[in-house]
């Protein structure tokens, strides 16, 4: 192997490697927040008893869940604009990235919820409190707790679900290394450190996961 050309492909490719890990990063951020802010109240319609609630979030999450992501990030950047609805690209990205995350965390939420015995709902209404007082005070911090590890994994999960960005010419990491590529002669290595990259990412928020953990199981006790 000759060292000294790895480095040197290495070192030309690094300036376009290391802004694609950073638009990557930031896709995962803002895809994380938009993934929590629909899973939560999706969860609460999934929760609810009255099927006009209930039916809207089911389809939601069926239809999340049973396409490709691949295929719904064609559908928000190509085809919506053939009917008027028109996203840029980074938009586009980061809305079916948040869509799919937030059916899966929707569900990882309902079932922590529906993992709280129902004497715990039944003691806070003897004491007074409301339903949404008791989701809020005493459900919630519990679920929560049951919740992380499985929201962690689709938090995670979507560090490497960016890749799928680049088919909507997004630079991040994956169109990044391809475009690094297509001057090389010798893509294994690019290909094997892009690999590396996403795994420390991955690494960083099994990390936070683990973290999150301790504190919520420090507050439980």
């Amino acid at each position: 192997m000759d060292w000294a050309a790895l480095a040197e492909l290495l070192r030309d490719a690094a300036p376009s490697m290391l802004k694609g890990t950073g638009y990557t990063v930031i896709f995962a951020l803002a895809s994380m927040v938009g993934g929590l802010a629909l899973g939560f109240p999706t969860a609460l319609m999934r929760l609810s008893r009255w099927k006009l609630v209930r039916a809207p979030a089911e389809l939601y999450v069926s239809a999340m869940r049973g396409t490709p992501l691949l295929v719904q990030l064609y559908v928000i950047y190509y085809w919506l604009p053939s009917i008027g609805i028109d996203f840029p690209p980074v938009v586009a990205g980061v809305l079916a990235l948040s869509l799919n995350a937030g059916a899966f965390l929707s569900e990882s939420l309902r079932g922590a919820v529906l993992g709280v015995s129902q004497g715990q709902w039944r003691a806070s209404f003897s004491l007074g409190l409301g339903y949404w007082s008791t989701l809020y005070h005493v459900v919630l911090p519990q679920a929560l707790r049951v919740a992380v590890p499985s929201m962690s994994n689709t938090l995670i999960s979507l560090i490497k679900d960016t890749s799928l960005v680049s088919v909507v010419t997004i630079s991040e990491l994956m169109l990044a290394t391809k475009e690094a590529v297509a001057g090389s002669a010798n893509p294994l290595p690019l290909y094997m450190t892009a690999a590396l990259i996403y795994w420390c990412l991955s690494l960083l928020f099994e990390a936070l996961q683990r973290y999150l953990e301790r504190r919520l199981n420090r507050a439980h006790r």
